[in-house]
């Protein structure tokens, strides 16, 4: 302001002296002309006021910015960091899936065509084996074997007749034909040989002659197969006949066998302890030979066939104790057998696996088994939060740098080989007071990084390379 004064003045007597003459004498410039030009110097210097207010805030700005940087490198950053140690190897888990059968399933069905007439199950009803579950009509066969029985009645009397032998009454009266018939031949005999006399004699024809002989032949044969008759009765049974007469009797046995056994075949029984899982027919249906009324499932033994491949199928030997997974349950399972052929599509060996008991299994559901397989390969493990992501899908991780007493922040070029979960196995970082603690996951690493080497763990985000740090 006292410049502006000054110079408000100066213009102020330079418009004063310029208004007068040589001698002395006033110009004819008049006072509101002076004031005005007085008002338009002071607006013409204003700004080169400002300039001495403007420079000193930048200056304290500047100079506290100064005193920050010197505070930060002063001041070094506190980081968690682990020490790497070298592993020869890892190992993964890896799980592969199959399905949970029952050892036993059947669909049961009735051999035999014919009417259901009734059905003692439903579905998912338990049976217990040999228990009956549905039946067939069965009066055909009834009336077929009632048939057949008064037939074998009489077979096995006349069989019974046979090995008796004749009676004596028969034998007798026998003997009393075969004696009628040899006087009968004695009485004709004589009467032709009388006919023959008469006849040289001319007192008869020949046919009367003839008729004699011819009667006289014919008693002689009756007289012949009344002999055989009687010699057959006084001998006995044929052996030959019993034995015809048995095979009669054994034929209708087999046939009434025939008959219970679609006597049996038309209740249809339990093979073995289960559960029914599906019923097909109703009463009164009629059924074909063969085909389902119903399926069982023997859920008491449960199965889980598992694909695994060959080199996996080797590791798991015959009796070994397993885990498998079904839904959220872990049950413990032995491998009971591994079938010898491999699947063409999956290329894999399908293990036969026993799970325990359990009644709250069900057929058809998916089975998980584990399995840990070690991996030779070195590296070293650290803490998954200690991976920085690098270009190109590449990982890097912060490692420090020992500078006299001092450490800096280097980045190191890693390949990640395998990660794992804190629920698989434990993993530890090290904290500011140097015990362990958990982290959530780790990674096996490999690269540009030796055993012994610090790396930072966790707040990556805030590390830049080149910073200096203070291990905890």
């Amino acid at each position: 302001m006292n410049a502006l004064s000054a110079s408000g003045s100066d213009s102020t007597a330079s418009a004063t002296n310029s208004s007068q003459g040589a001698d002395g004498q006033a110009s004819p410039i008049s006072r509101s002309s002076l004031s005005l030009i007085q008002k338009v110097s002071a607006r013409k210097w204003w700004p080169l006021l400002l300039v001495p207010v403007l420079l000193v805030p930048v200056a304290i700005v500047s100079q506290r910015g100064n005193e920050s940087m010197e505070v930060a490198e002063a001041q070094a950053l506190p980081v968690e960091t682990v020490q790497l140690q070298l592993t020869q190897s890892y190992s993964t888990e890896r799980t592969y899936s199959g399905e949970l059968v029952a050892r036993r399933s059947s669909e049961l069905g009735f051999e035999r065509p014919g009417t259901v007439v009734a059905l003692q199950v439903d579905d998912g009803d338990r049976v217990s084996a040999g228990e009956p579950l549905a039946q067939l009509d069965i009066r055909d066969l009834e009336a077929q074997r009632s048939q057949l029985e008064a037939q074998r009645r009489q077979v096995l009397a006349q069989l019974q007749e046979l090995e008796a032998g004749p009676r004596g009454e028969d034998i007798s009266a026998a003997e009393a034909a075969v004696s009628d018939l040899r006087n009968q031949l004695e009485l004709a005999e004589l009467q032709a040989e009388r006919r023959a006399a008469l006849f040289a004699q001319g007192a008869i024809s020949a046919e009367e002659l003839d008729e004699r002989r011819f009667g006289a032949n014919a008693i002689a044969e009756r007289l012949q197969q009344a002999q055989s008759q009687l010699d057959e009765l006084r001998n006995g049974t044929r052996v030959e006949q019993i034995s015809a007469q048995r095979a009669q009797v054994e034929q209708i046995d087999a046939r009434i066998r025939a008959v219970d056994i679609s006597l049996d075949k038309s209740v249809l029984f339990a093979p073995f302890s289960g559960q029914v899982s599906s019923r097909q027919v109703d009463e009164g249906a009629v059924v074909n030979s063969g085909q389902t009324v119903m399926a069982l499932v023997e859920n008491d033994v449960m199965e889980a066939r598992i694909g695994v491949p060959e080199e996996v199928a080797q590791r798991l030997d015959i009796g070994s104790r397993q885990t498998v997974e079904v839904g959220n349950k872990a049950i413990s399972a032995v491998v009971r057998a591994k079938l010898p052929e491999v699947n063409e599509t999956s290329q894999t060996v399908t293990v036969v696996l026993e799970v325990a008991p359990d009644e709250r299994l069900t057929a058809g559901a998916t089975a998980r088994l584990p399995t840990t397989e070690s991996q030779r390969e070195t590296g070293y493990w650290l803490p998954s939060t200690a991976l920085v992501a690098g270009e190109r899908g590449l990982w890097s991780v912060y490692a420090l740098e020992q500078q006299d007493d001092t450490y800096r922040v280097v980045r190191r070029d890693v390949e990640v080989l395998h990660t794992e979960n804190a629920a698989d196995s434990e993993q530890f970082v090290e904290d500011a007071s140097g015990s362990l603690g958990q982290s959530s996951s780790r990674s096996f690493v490999r690269g540009l990084v030796g055993e012994g080497d610090r790396i930072i763990t966790s707040g990556t985000h805030r590390i830049v390379v080149g910073q200096s740090v203070t291990p905890q």
